[in-house]
């Protein structure tokens, strides 16, 4: 009996398949031996990567160390800027203890000086009234030249010590003042126009006084002209050769003329007893 062809085709399947089989092993060692040499890590890779990781670990570090370093120095110039700011204040409150020291020397000082001017005001008022009446005896028997303007500064003076929004410097200073403007009267020249009464009739005439030893009058013609006698209170005429030096003394007192000298009739001193 002829065998089957299909069987002899399963027959050879079968061969082949278990040659197959008897190859897996090997073939399953080479894929193994394979996979472990590709799990296997690289040397030189991991050198790498080992490398990498300290670089960036020290810079990590490093950059802890400059935060570090600039906190540090930040620090160090806040205690240094401390320090200083300290010495100056210690340097000022010593100065500024000082200045107390001084500021209540001061003021005991000027409350010492209140009390004294408290005591001066008192004093100095009765001071003024007196200079202002011996100023006023002294324009009534002077020579009566300027008499109004005269009268009128004493009399502002006196109106003055009643005011309350002037202090009592400034009063002083006035009265002072008054003083040495008569006394500057008595250096110098001067020519003004007034008016003079005469024989129970009054005219303009020009003045001309020279100190306080004479005042002179001059008509304005020219052709009359007096001198003050003081002793008598009245005026004296004056002949036409002193009329002549009265009109060149009205020229050198206004600055028409040069300085020169007078030949006047003036008032001899009297002897004393």
């Amino acid at each position: 009996m002829q065998p089957n062809p299909e069987w002899h085709r399963a027959r050879r399947r079968l061969r082949v398949d278990w040659r197959l089989v008897s190859l897996a092993p090997a073939v399953l060692a080479a894929l193994a031996a394979i996979t472990a040499a590709q799990a296997a890590p690289d040397p030189l890779k991991s050198a790498i990567d080992t490398e990498v990781a300290a670089n960036a670990r020290a810079a990590r570090v490093q950059q802890n160390i400059d935060s570090l370093a600039d906190e540090t120095q930040r620090m160090l110039d806040e205690y240094r800027l401390t320090l200083r700011r300290t010495e100056s204040l210690k340097l000022y409150n010593q100065h500024v203890e000082g200045m107390l020291v001084s500021q209540q020397d001061e003021m005991a000082s000027l409350r010492q000086q209140l009390q004294e001017v408290e005591i001066t005001q008192r004093e100095i008022v009765p001071l003024m009234l007196r200079m202002i009446d011996s100023l006023e005896q002294f324009v009534t028997l002077d020579v009566p030249f300027l008499l109004e303007e005269r009268q009128s500064r004493i009399a502002n003076l006196k109106a003055m010590l009643d005011r309350a929004d002037v202090t009592a410097a400034e009063k002083f200073r006035r009265v002072l003042e008054a003083y040495q403007v008569e006394g500057e009267y008595g250096r110098t020249i001067g020519t003004y126009t007034g008016r003079v009464e005469t024989g129970g009739q009054a005219r303009t005439v020009e003045f001309l006084r020279i100190g306080r030893i004479g005042l002179m009058y001059l008509s304005l013609d020219g052709r009359e002209g007096g001198i003050w006698n003081n002793s008598e209170r009245a005026w004296q005429p004056l002949t036409g050769e002193y009329r002549a030096a009265v009109a060149k003394g009205l020229r050198i007192a206004s600055k028409q003329a040069a300085p020169d000298l007078l030949e006047l009739p003036v008032a001899a001193a009297e002897a004393m007893r």
